[in-house]
């Protein structure tokens, strides 16, 4: 049974300590000084941390806007009201530096960031057993990492803030290869503070696996291919993973933390605060026991038709039709990933699959390039989705033959968008996929919030 240590995090709070900043300032608004003293106290403030991804402005709810319905992969369709509108938005490509959504992702992300620059700045000087320090320290850089690449991917350039704000500071844009360019330092010293694996008290702690997955990412973004081999090889044959058998085997709350999964950020239903929406928003109306199916994140027409026939990964991965309560048959493409059945609305147990083997295996072959190497790489997860081999005769170029192979593999974890750009498709692709965007309308990043615009004058505006 899976630890849910993140229950346990009350005891911090995530504010940030003035109104007129970015969320950059320290955690807490208690007597820092009296409470940064002990080592539960920094376990404390670790895993309040990792609460912070649970945000909905990070993995619970704008990444998925910002990653995936971004992408060719989902829309949003035509709903036009409320939330639905800032989905509608962002799909399409009309948003603009007011969006609520794009604003949650970046507070929500740089809160967790302050938490950490908070931690990694006080941790030294205290007395506490060395392995637990060590550890702390490693996961705060990976944590801040995920936070600082997303930011990167969505933003482009960015306060790269190290250190806890003081009022008073001044925040200055770094460009996203400067980002880059730290997170390879930070999480190459995450991956050697980690753990391989943990216990059952700790089970969902960053381990050398995750630190090493998303190191290799940001290698991959930055064109550093060779680097990225060295890392994911190290990946592949000493930190334990496999391809679990049977790709339905990947999800639901009874297979989380399986022999696969790498990194997941930590759901808990019952009625305490930590359960995820996944399941209400991805499902189709009238589709739920309990509280309502939103259906959003709906899987493109596109997206449907890229499944061959026999894939074992497409009813897995989204469903086209549903039975109402009055036993109708409704069509509807709608995210099955994270079904379930919560108690109360937006209060599942599902976990969020942030990097799992799968992926490094299709990164290693992306490192690699074209090869024998390669094809059998993307084979062995082809081979487990029922599908047969590919080589250099099949139709496509290497690139275009992997890129659709993470697309129907990945499909619905956050990685769509950093794909799409790091291949350089992102305008074609989506294009292609909902005939009412321009090629010429989409745009590689975001724009910063409005609020940031306003309160840091020296700020220049992403246009592209």
């Amino acid at each position: 049974m899976k630890k849910k240590y993140i229950c346990l995090i009350a005891l911090i709070t995530l504010n940030a300590c003035s109104d007129d900043f970015t969320d950059l300032a320290p955690i807490s608004n208690r007597n820092e000084a009296d409470f940064y003293t002990t080592e539960n106290d920094f376990v404390s403030a670790i895993n309040a941390s990792y609460a912070g991804l649970q945000d909905d402005g990070v993995y619970g709810r704008a990444y998925w806007t910002m990653f995936e319905m971004r992408g060719d992969n989902t829309d949003q369709g035509a709903d036009g009201t409320g939330l639905a509108r800032q989905f509608t938005e962002i799909n399409a490509f009309t948003e603009d530096a007011l969006n609520e959504q794009v604003t949650a992702a970046w507070t929500g992300s740089y809160s967790v960031i302050a938490n950490c620059n908070v931690i990694l700045s006080r941790i030294e000087g205290i007395e506490m057993t060395e392995s637990i320090k060590t550890r702390i320290i490693g996961e705060a850089l990976f944590l801040r990492s995920l936070m600082y690449y997303h930011l990167a991917v969505a933003y482009g350039n960015i306060p790269l803030q190290l250190e806890p704000f003081t009022t008073g500071d001044e925040l200055t844009q770094v460009d996203a290869s400067t980002v880059y360019s730290q997170l390879i330092l930070d999480l190459t010293t995450a991956e050697a503070n980690l753990s391989i694996s943990y216990g059952a008290s700790d089970l969902g702690r960053a381990t050398k696996g995750a630190a090493a997955t998303l190191l290799a990412k940001v290698l991959l973004t930055t064109n550093q291919k060779s680097e990225a081999t060295t890392v994911l090889r190290r990946i592949q044959t000493s930190y334990g993973y496999s391809l679990v058998e049977d790709y339905s085997d990947l999800w639901g709350a009874t297979n989380e933390h399986n022999e696969e999964s790498i990194f997941e950020v930590e759901y808990m239903g019952g009625g305490i605060g930590q359960g995820s929406a996944f399941t209400n928003d991805f499902s189709p109306s009238a589709f739920l026991q309990t509280g309502s199916g939103y259906g959003r994140n709906r899987p493109t027409s596109e997206m449907e038709t890229s499944y061959l026939e026999g894939d074992k990964r497409f009813l897995s991965s989204m469903g086209t039709t549903y039975i109402n309560a009055t036993g109708e048959t409704i069509d509807a493409n709608y995210v099955r990933k994270y079904e379930s059945d919560p108690p109360t609305e937006y209060d599942s147990d599902i976990n969020f699959m942030v990097f799992r083997y799968a992926d490094v295996l299709l990164m290693l072959a992306e490192a690699l390039g074209e090869s024998d190497e390669a094809y059998s790489l993307i084979n062995q997860v082809r081979d487990r989705a029922g599908l047969g081999p590919i080589s250099t005769t099949t139709p496509g170029t290497f690139e275009e033959k992997l890129l659709e192979e993470r697309q129907l593999e990945l499909a619905f974890e956050n990685h769509r968008w950093p794909d799409l750009k790091r291949f350089g498709v992102a305008a074609e692709k989506v294009s292609a996929a909902e005939s009412f965007i321009s090629a010429s309308s989409v745009r590689d990043l975001f724009f910063i919030p409005q609020r940031e615009m306003d309160i840091n004058t020296n700020f220049v505006q992403n246009s592209n």
